[in-house]
């Protein structure tokens, strides 16, 4: 791996107050958290970890790019669907982690233009700075435009999540010939270091050895998106639920080739596999297992409606129609 971007001071310092509060955690839980912990603190913790702190991580400036970002035929895609499940259930739109907002914006321009607009849009913004960005994009749709703290207590309509579950915090697990073991954090000569725990019972335990995987195996399970999806099920009282991710079906994600997992770190466009490195302020994500993600869902009584390709979705959607249209340099971005 090529060397990665070094911070600039007042960064790093930062990132020094993020590791201090992950070894205070480590300290009190007696020297070892399991690995899910440590992701939820490096992402979410209040006022430091990277999503709910000030730091850029969208576009050509940040850390990584989204679909949204490239080009606004994602969104005027998107709403092509969102345009069919309003005109079912005349709900509302609530969008979990919109980033930028420029998914948003390109929703509703687009659903405007196909006269379906939404009476309300509701964001679930974790980040202070992040919802100041959004609402100046979004500023000419405002009283339509409303920001949440927390999920709502029930909803009729589309929920939409782009890149969401693949930055819940997940478990690791490891797997040998006869044992299972959990993969935690420790602190070492002051550095983090890999610890594990033996598995012996409860909910990670039973899925970790339900599953086929070869011995040797270090790899993923996500039981935060598991109860994330089955909280949203809960409150849904009619509608859709759409995600969209990067990952893959069960059998494929834990293939013996992919032995030693999915995850991965995203810092100034650098792609790595160290989540040690400046917590706070790199993002650390997993891929999605779908099918625990689609089984969570039929499980608390949703029906699944669909599963493919982000490539076959924009294009049963219209995104062919769009490009079209579109000017020669919308159509080159995408």
């Amino acid at each position: 791996m090529s060397p990665l971007p070094a911070p600039d001071p007042a960064a790093l310092e930062y990132s020094k107050k993020t590791v201090a509060l992950i070894d205070r955690e480590i300290k009190s839980a007696g020297g070892w958290i399991p690995f899910s912990r440590y992701m939820e603190l490096a992402l979410y913790a209040p006022g430091l970890g990277y999503y709910s702190a000030g730091m850029h991580k969208f576009g050509a400036a940040g850390d990584f790019v989204t679909a949204p970002e490239i080009s606004a035929l994602f969104g005027q895609a998107l709403a092509r669907q969102a345009a069919q499940v309003l005109e079912l259930v005349a709900g509302n739109i609530l969008e979990i982690g919109p980033g930028s907002g420029r998914l948003a914006f390109d929703l509703l321009s687009e659903l405007e233009q196909l006269g379906q607009l939404p009476e309300h849009y509701f964001l679930l913004e974790v980040s202070a700075d992040l919802r100041q960005r959004q609402q100046h994009l979004l500023a000419r749709f405002a009283p339509r435009v409303e920001w949440l703290d927390r999920l709502p207590a029930s909803f009729s309509g589309l929920i939409i999540g782009n890149e969401v579950l693949d930055a819940m915090p997940v478990h690791l697990v490891a797997w040998s010939e006869d044992r299972l073991f959990e993969r935690g954090v420790s602190m070492k000569d002051g550095q983090f270091s890999w610890s594990e725990r033996k598995l012996a019972s409860g909910e990670l335990f039973d899925i970790a050895a339900s599953l086929d995987v070869p011995p040797g195996t270090i790899s993923e399970i996500g039981l935060a998106a598991r109860g994330f999806i089955a909280t949203l099920v809960g409150l849904l009282e009619k509608g859709a639920i759409l995600m969209l991710d990067y990952g893959f079906g069960q059998n494929e994600y834990y293939h013996p080739q992919r032995s030693s997992g999915t995850l991965m770190c995203h810092y100034r466009h650098y792609a790595h596999d160290d989540p040690f490195y400046l917590p706070g302020l790199q993002d650390v994500t997993s891929h999605v297992d779908f099918t625990a993600i689609a089984e969570a869902g039929v499980k608390h009584g949703l029906n699944l409606l669909g599963y493919t390709s982000q490539a076959h979705f924009l294009i049963n959607s219209g995104i062919t129609d769009l490009l079209a249209r579109a000017s020669p340099e919308q159509a080159s971005a995408y």
